[in-house]
């Protein structure tokens, strides 16, 4: 997998247009992504509609990037498996990129995927103790559950209970006559 630091790929910028995706959630893209980024979340990229969406720049490398590379990965091998090679990971993600004070784009301020995940699944721990130990010993596998989610989580790099709730109402952006972005 090709991969490119953001110095680097600020710098083609600089020299000229350079097609850059975020497969972040609409609402994670809106809070900040680099300047000249367009949004493509990655539950739902469809890599050929990207590229016919290129206008014929296919020859052109893209540039797929997320909030620290691993997602972006992710969404580089999509490409890589509908046959399109030209794709480029960027390395360190929109964090590395604002640390190095490249530009970027600020809108409204969002939780987190990741710290959400971390409040329900440490919600839903809590419950399955407390209920075990008041209610029925049978609620501790509640607590049970969610720690081997975790642990699929990390083993596997992906999160149902993220998956899930990048689908919750909150976490979609919608303008003032109800459109949502998919």
């Amino acid at each position: 997998m090709k991969t490119i630091d953001v110095k680097t790929l600020a710098e083609k910028q600089r020299e000229g247009e350079v097609d850059l995706i975020d497969v972040r959630t609409p609402v994670e893209f809106r809070e900040i992504h680099a300047d000249g980024a367009r949004n493509y979340p990655l539950d739902s990229l469809d890599p050929k509609r990207v590229l016919e969406a290129r206008n014929g720049r296919s020859a052109e490398p893209l540039y797929v990037i997320c909030r620290s590379g691993n997602r972006s990965s992710m969404g580089v091998k999509k490409f890589l498996d509908a046959g399109f090679d030209n794709v480029v990971n960027v390395d360190g993600g929109t964090s590395a990129w604002e640390q190095a004070g490249l530009p970027v784009q600020r809108g409204k301020k969002a939780i987190s995927l990741e710290r959400q995940v971390r409040i329900v699944a440490g919600f839903l721990v809590l419950l399955g103790a407390v209920l075990g130990f008041f209610v029925n010993s049978y609620f501790i596998a509640l607590s049970a559950f969610i720690g081997a989610g975790l642990m699929f989580a990390g083993i596997t790099d992906t999160c149902g209970m993220g998956m899930m709730l990048a689908k919750m109402p909150w976490n979609q952006c919608c303008d003032d006559t109800g459109t949502c972005a998919s």
